[in-house]
Order: structure tokens, then sequence, then C-alpha cells
């Protein structure tokens, strides 16, 4: 196995090279924080992609990816005489040895959901030190829309701004949905598109707040519901296919026919 010292010296010393003024490369040397955070943002979803497939050469590699956007990032600034690739990883493992008194200090074992709660505590002391004021500091805005909703209102619902229950949240969806169909009966002239969109807003705020009530993850329900469109409109086209046919050539309530054919085939293990 690789000597980790070493494999990380040799991949900052590459990132160097890429980034020389006279002898990296044209693409490297033009970058800045702002040109390469979509593809921080890109990689950690692939790493995510690659667990899901559970294939560990996958992930290694993908892992590698989002190292080497950390390795860029760290460059980027060591050239502006921010920090360095060793100021971030000496700052993150202080940081866990800070978070984590129960197993680097004298404190007594924790358990999970005692290390959760004493987490948001020291993150809370940590956002005052910053001077990050505010219920709401501190929760990044380029996060996924439905996971900055569930987390906006988790902080909110730790000084009592919640609802009470998964229930109390399903009443709050059913009066969202009132409200966008309100505005939808207006007909296509009277419509008010900004209205609409907020309205839609408002329905997708609530069903991220409901998945967080039943302790899910917003963006993996959303995920694990596009894995399953995928895969039944896939047994559409693939049965379709077989029959010399494409969507295309096919109507409504056939595809609608062979969709729930499929949920059938889902449900019975087929």
């Amino acid at each position: 196995m690789t000597d980790a010292a070493t494999a990380t010296l040799h991949l900052i010393e590459v990132m160097a090279r890429l980034r020389h003024p006279e002898t990296g490369c044209a693409w490297d040397q033009v970058q800045d924080f702002p040109t390469i955070a979509p593809y921080t943002i890109e990689e950690a979803y692939e790493v995510e992609d690659a667990i899901a497939r559970g294939t560990p050469a996958t992930l290694m590699d993908e892992l590698g990816d989002l190292l080497f956007q950390v390795v860029y990032h760290a460059r980027m600034a060591e050239e502006r005489g921010w920090f360095a690739f060793a100021d971030v990883a000496a700052a993150i493992a202080d940081k866990m040895v800070r978070r984590h008194p129960h197993v680097f200090g004298p404190e007594e074992t924790r358990t999970a959901e005692q290390q959760v709660a004493a987490w948001e505590v020291q993150k809370e002391a940590e956002r005052a030190a910053r001077s990050e004021t505010g219920t709401l500091a501190g929760i990044p805005v380029g996060l996924p829309a439905l996971t900055r909703a569930a987390k906006l209102t988790r902080r909110a619902g730790r000084v009592g701004f919640d609802w009470p229950d998964a229930a109390a949240v399903l009443d709050k969806l059913e009066e969202e949905a009132a409200e966008l169909r309100a505005e939808l009966r207006s007909g296509p002239q009277a419509a008010n598109p900004a209205a609409i969109r907020d309205e839609v807003g408002d329905l997708l705020f609530v069903l991220a707040n409901l998945a967080r009530k039943l302790d899910l993850d917003p963006e993996d329900c959303l995920r694990s519901a596009n894995r399953k469109f995928e895969r039944r409109f896939g047994y559409i086209e693939q049965t379709l296919r077989i029959e010399g046919k494409y969507p295309s050539d096919s109507t409504l309530p056939e595809m609608e026919a062979l969709w729930s054919e499929a949920k059938r085939r889902e449900r019975d293990g087929i």
C-alpha cells in the first residue's frame, strides 16, 4: 500500500506543476476559485454515486478526484499567500479533536445521539467566535435547495420554531397545495408566473421538512425517486423496443399500462 505522506506530497507537487505560470498547463493556469467550485461540487456528487453503486475501485477513483479539488483550492490559496494544503489538513484535524473530547480528551464516552447534540453546541460556539450572529447564520447558500431547506428549519426548530410532528407538516402541505390550485385556477391568461413559482417553492420547502420530521434526507428521497423513475421508464422503452416501437410511436395509455406493469413487477420481485 502506498505511503500516505509520500502520495499526498506527490499530489501537491503535481498540482504545483500544473499551475506553474511558465511551464504549467494553459487551462489550469487561468482557473480561479469561482471557475473550479462547480467541479468541486460535481466531484462530491460523483463520490456519492460511487458509494451508491458499491464499486470499491470506482469509489477510490472518485475520492481521488475530490481530493484533487481540495489540493487545487489549497494551491490557489497558497499562491495568494492565504494558506497551504498543510494548513487545511492541520485545521480540520484540530477541529475534529476539539469536537470529540470524549475520544481525545477527558470526557466520558458519548452515545451517537449525545455526540450529535454536543456537535451542534460546539458549532454554535464556533459561529459565535466568528461573529456569525443569528439562528440561521452559517448555513451555506450553495447547498442543494432541499438540503438547505431542511437545515434552515432544523436550526429554527432548536429555538422552538417548528411543526410539532409530521402530521402537522402534512396539514401545511395540503394548505400550500390549495394555494397553488387557486393560482392555477385563474387560467393561462391571468396566471402570475412569479406567484406560481412562489407557491411551488413553498410546496417543495414543506416537503423537505416533512422528510426532516420523518428523519429522512430529502435529497436521498428524491434521488431514490429519480432512480425509480429511470428504472420504470427504462422498462417501458425496453418492452416497446421488443415490439419494434419507441415511446414517440406509442400512446400515453400504452406507456401508462407498461408503467403499471413495471410497478407490479417490482412489487412481486420480478
